[in-house]
């Protein structure tokens, strides 16, 4: 059975640096530095913005929301278990412990949405109750970025550590970092997030994927 290879400096290095760098982003974001770089980029967007754009965007921002992202998570542990990788499978709590961390900081940072350039967001849970996005006080940092990092990237770095393919390890990669990319991208142009809360968000996920592959390639005892 393959092994997930431990090298643990670099995950450990990561998670210390984006969590260093998200500890000093928020402070810089609850002091209102971000504010005149939020308004600018916020003010790119809405003028790039075609109300026949809203059906492709929603559909982006559905994979990044709770539920699929949560339905994704629960099947890498299930993957990870049936394959043999049982202790593993504790990678996977980095997912809602990062969700508490998310909701905190909402509450704590205080950051208002950008309600003058809101549009409709995807469809969920989540949306219904709260009427567009939750923001629980306040909307840093972005949830929808901080899971889709870390959820799709924590899936791509399990298929290319257990793929025998080569090209099906480069596919995942580049279709990882697409979809990272491009939930930035709808965050911003669905005017739902200030580019300070995607940024946020993915300090945040970076910090908890960093973690949760430091678990995966922790040094084992042999036998």
């Amino acid at each position: 059975m393959p092994a997930l290879t431990p090298t643990l400096t670099r995950p450990l290095a990561a998670l210390a640096l984006l969590a260093i760098g998200f500890v000093v982003y928020t402070s810089l974001v609850a002091a209102g530095a971000a504010g005149p770089f939020d308004l600018e980029v916020a003010r790119l967007f809405a003028r790039a913005w075609t109300p026949a754009a809203a059906p492709v965007v929603q559909g982006i921002a559905v994979l990044g929301g709770i539920e699929v992202t949560t339905v994704l998570a629960v099947g890498l542990a299930v993957a990870l278990w049936r394959r043999g990788f049982r202790s593993e499978v504790a990678a996977l709590l980095a997912f809602p412990l990062v969700e508490i961390l998310e909701l905190v900081e909402k509450g704590v940072v205080h950051q208002p949405p950008p309600r003058a350039f809101f549009h409709p967001d995807g469809p969920s849970v989540v949306t219904m109750l709260h009427g567009g996005t939750l923001t629980l006080g306040g909307s840093y940092p972005s949830g929808h970025m901080m899971r889709t990092l870390l959820v799709y990237g924590l899936g791509a770095f399990v298929v290319v550590r257990l793929s025998a393919s080569g090209r099906v390890r480069r596919a995942v990669v580049v279709s990882a970092g697409f979809l990272i990319g491009l939930m930035a991208l709808d965050r911003l142009y669905l005017g739902v997030h200030w580019q300070s809360d995607v940024l946020g968000g993915l300090l945040l996920g970076g910090a908890a994927l960093a973690g949760a592959i430091a678990w995966l390639d922790r040094p084992r005892a042999a036998g």
